[in-house]
């Protein structure tokens, strides 16, 4: 919607008038204006396109996924590295039902940039593993699986992970 800066100078002027609104004895309006500029903290750092594409995704509406992925125009300049991140793994997961060596370009770029989480970082080393995979590259998809096992804190991806390995045995 806005680029990361414009919202941080959104959320500063903000601030200021809830502070001239407190100092006016308008506390009602200065605490529900740094709400607002609480609002647009947080959304400079989880853009709102991404939210909103993980949450088609968790549905599995990809084509409604990537609509929302796609009103991100420049996510080099309007987005943080972590959001580029991402913006990259959703790509990533999208792409991999359809084109794979498009989808191995950004998981990789994803992992690159780095990933708050170390379930999404599991899932896409875990992804990136099944194309190393269907491309023979049985070395590497062996390493591939042994960082998303490590990662995979809670053992929400175990069931995958021994899948694949009973697989990658008989290749």
């Amino acid at each position: 919607m806005y680029n990361k800066n414009i919202k941080l100078i959104i959320a500063g002027i903000i601030v200021a008038v809830a502070v001239w609104q407190m100092i006016e004895s308008y506390i009602g309006n200065g605490i529900m204006l740094l709400l607002l500029a609480g609002v647009f903290v947080f959304l400079y750092f989880k853009n709102e396109f991404i939210l909103l594409s993980f949450l088609k995704l968790r549905k599995q509406d990809f084509p409604g996924a990537q609509n929302w992925l796609s009103k991100i125009k420049n996510p080099e300049a309007a987005l943080t590295l972590k959001q580029q991140g991402y913006f990259n793994y959703l790509h990533g997961i999208m792409l991999s039902q359809t084109n794979i060596s498009q989808a191995e370009k950004y998981l990789k770029k994803a992992i690159k940039l780095g990933l708050s989480m170390d379930q999404d970082l599991a899932v896409a080393k875990l992804n990136l593993a099944g194309i190393a995979m269907t491309k023979r590259r049985k070395r590497e998809a062996q390493t591939l699986l042994n960082e998303a096992k490590k990662l995979d804190k809670h053992k929400m991806l175990k069931d995958q992970i021994s899948m694949m390995k009973q697989q990658m045995k008989r290749i």
